[in-house]
């Protein structure tokens, strides 16, 4: 079952993987952009929404309808979920990160922007096959 979904979704496990050690590592300040406002959430949405938009796009190439239950699951809740733990993992397991809730709102954030991309681009896709 993991080599089926390694095999059709390798870079929607290669970027969450990648969320989930950038989460739990040590990451160090980088002095010329600390004066950029906010900079830290923007990171949190183009992350979890360049996940999504991932999902989706796999997702697409992969299937001919769309299972909307399954999207909903793997290509919403999943990445939200993920997000949540991630920010309480960083909060109780780890002594270099602190689980922010404004994390988790710009994290909810990006997925929820990038599924309208997501539904937009399936439209877009339907519409076109006829």
């Amino acid at each position: 079952m993991i080599t089926f979904h390694a095999k059709r979704y390798p870079l929607t496990l290669l970027v969450a993987l990648a969320i989930i050690l950038l989460s739990l590592i040590p990451v160090p300040e980088i002095k010329p952009l600390e004066g950029v406002s906010l900079l830290d959430k923007w990171a949190h949405m183009l992350m979890y929404g360049g996940l999504v938009c991932i999902i989706w796009w796999e997702y697409l190439r992969n299937h001919e309808r769309l299972d909307t239950g399954r999207l909903f699951v793997c290509a919403f809740l999943a990445p939200i979920l993920m997000g949540g733990m991630l920010e309480l993992a960083q909060r109780y397991l780890t002594t270099c990160r602190s689980g922010e809730w404004l994390d988790f709102a710009a994290n909810t954030t990006g997925v929820v922007l990038a599924t309208l991309l997501g539904i937009a681009a399936a439209y877009l896709m339907k519409k076109r096959k006829g």
